[in-house]
């Protein structure tokens, strides 16, 4: 599938999702930012550019791999992103890498084992991760971290563009969808704290579900 092939329902209601995924902070300058892994390396090219703008003076990489990227990044997220940042002028001097998270839970607590084990315990955060996983690292870290201050930052693209560039945008509206079912069941669970999910959102995802978007949803 194109991303001309996706019909002008599903990306109404895809945009929706990707509009509510989003959070929109402001940039702000933090101790640490913790970049999570994926098969989208914008990400690691964004912190690369925050990070020579002084956003923040350490880039913490995680990420293992999991189904999907196994194939895209085998030697792992964390050291692929490591890679596009490093490639893009960042110094190793200003790098950690974990490298045996496979979920967004184990990305939190993981960064913060690795970065507690170098003797640094930050107060401030920003989470750099694709432009629709802000919501959901956002909600893991405040259940997971609930001691620093976070912000969320991504790429800088709209949905169409994303879609464009994307080799599998199918995929892309997949993993929208199952990260808001992710973000309306985890937190009974204790993984994310609750977040309000507007009926309208709702209602996109129970259509993209029905129109058959459902291959990224988490098991029963």
């Amino acid at each position: 599938m194109t991303a001309q092939d996706i019909t002008d329902e599903h990306h109404r209601d895809a945009q929706t999702l990707w509009d509510y995924h989003q959070l929109g902070h402001e940039p702000q300058n933090t101790e640490v930012a913790v970049v999570l892994g994926s098969y989208d390396l914008g990400a690691a090219r964004h912190a690369a550019a925050l990070y020579h703008q002084g956003r923040f003076p350490l880039i913490v990489f995680t990420g293992a791999t999991n189904d999907y990227t196994i194939d895209v990044f085998p030697q792992g997220e964390a050291v692929a992103f490591h890679a596009a940042a490093t490639a893009a002028g960042v110094p190793d001097t200003a790098t950690m890498i974990e490298d045996k998270a496979t979920n967004s839970g184990a990305n939190i607590t993981l960064s913060r084992q690795l970065l507690l084990q170098a003797g640094i315990v930050p107060k401030s955060v920003m989470l750099i991760a694709m432009p629709f996983m802000e919501r959901r690292a956002f909600a893991t870290c405040r259940a997971q971290w609930p001691e620093v201050d976070v912000v969320c930052s991504s790429q800088p693209i709209s949905l169409a563009d994303y879609l464009v560039s994307s080799a599998d945008p199918r995929h892309v509206l997949c993993d929208m969808v199952g990260d808001l079912q992710r973000i309306i069941e985890y937190p009974k669970h204790g993984y994310m704290i609750e977040q309000v999910v507007p009926e309208e959102v709702h209602a996109a995802l129970k259509r993209l579900i029905v129109a058959g978007y459902d291959s990224v949803l988490p098991k029963p």
